[in-house]
């Protein structure tokens, strides 16, 4: 008899002696009994082994800018196929996309989609890139390591956008299939990861240190800024230097501003100061490309020759009205490489999110 879509075998467990199961995927460990589900509510207990409830089922597809992820060295001005499924590993009290990561509602996913159907979709649409977003793909690890095979057969590239929340087994084998990744550095305190996502900071620096000594996986950081919580200059700078020494000058880190959300509706909205603050801090720590998101920020959001300081990329939003570099990803001015993937640029998607209907007669 096949197993159902919504019953996929699941890796990363083990029995336990007093008949439940633990979860090897992340470092919740979480231990269940039959029937139970795991933190991410994607994963459980079902008929003594453990099972992932979202495999084939997404919340959505859309083909969007690759900017938007965000990533700005690789493929700029492409688009990215982008879907994501249900739950989330982190408890993160601001949430962002908290309709989707937070849902329980698996039943209620719109779209069923088989890898080689996603892959075919993102070709048939044009896209340079599948990108695994709007939740964690560590969660539903095994369905996005089966769709990035189908994109890699299909010579596309594959983007995940995470909280880097996993164990080091698990880490290795999905990354191994990803061409390139967004991290998201909530704050460079464990008190905040501990009290505002019921997560620690040592296993996202893990990641990060791993994707840079042990990968070619290209990877781009995002710090979502919250007022009076992970925006004092001293942690601004600490995590900047860390970034510095620990993966290079080179790898881009995207300050975004926050807006009141999910179970955090009491801060404010970020300032555009605080972002400028933010980036001018990380310049001075040593990192050559510090960006900010969410708001209008010419400065902020171009990209700039690591030697002579030369425009090369000037956005505005997720559009690219200048695009200077050579196709090998050199300053014309100077000569300087920077850092990323490039490749010869025809034009920039911009700021466009086009919905895509797999089936006909699927919402989109």
């Amino acid at each position: 008899m096949s197993i159902p879509e919504s019953h996929h075998p699941a890796r990363w467990w083990h029995a336990l002696p007093d008949g439940r199961i633990q979860c090897d995927l992340c470092p919740r460990d979480c231990k269940l009994h039959e029937g139970q589900r795991g933190l991410c509510f994607v994963r459980r207990m079902e008929g003594g082994r453990m099972v992932l409830a979202t495999y084939g089922r997404s919340s959505g597809f859309c083909v969007d800018p690759i900017e938007k992820k965000p990533l700005n060295h690789f493929y700029p001005g492409s688009s990215v196929f982008s879907f994501g499924t249900a739950g989330c590993n982190l408890a993160c009290k601001f949430c962002q996309n908290w309709d989707i990561s937070k849902s329980r509602e698996t039943d209620t996913l719109m779209d069923r989609a088989a890898p080689d159907e996603i892959a075919a979709a993102a070709e048939r649409a044009g896209c340079k890139s599948v990108a695994f977003t709007y939740n964690d793909p560590v969660i539903f690890a095994e369905y996005a390591m089966d769709v990035a095979d189908a994109c890699r057969a299909r010579g596309l590239k594959t983007v995940a956008v995470t909280a880097g929340y996993i164990h080091d087994a698990p880490r290795r084998a999905f990354f191994e299939k990803m061409d390139a990744a967004n991290v998201d550095l909530k704050s460079f305190s464990d008190d905040f990861y501990f009290k505002l996502t019921g997560a620690r900071l040592q296993p996202v620096l893990d990641t990060l240190a791993y994707l840079k000594r042990e990968t070619g996986v290209w990877v781009e950081l995002t710090t979502l800024l919250i007022p009076g919580r992970n925006d004092s200059d001293a942690e601004i700078e600490a995590m900047s230097t860390w970034i510095a020494r620990e993966l290079g000058p080179d790898a881009p880190l995207h300050f975004t501003a926050f807006h009141p959300d999910w179970k955090m509706r009491d801060a404010p909205p970020t300032p555009p100061a605080a972002l400028a603050r933010a980036r001018d801090i990380a310049l001075k720590a040593g990192l050559h490309h510090v960006y900010t998101g969410n708001v209008r920020d010419a400065a902020g959001g171009a990209t700039y020759c690591p030697d002579c300081r030369a425009p090369l990329i000037v956005r505005d939003g997720y559009r690219i009205d200048r695009y200077a570099l050579t196709p090998g990803g050199r300053c014309p001015d100077c000569g300087a490489a920077v850092a990323g993937h490039f490749g010869a640029f025809a034009h920039s998607f911009g700021n466009r999110r086009i919905p895509v209907a797999l089936h006909p007669g699927s919402r989109a």
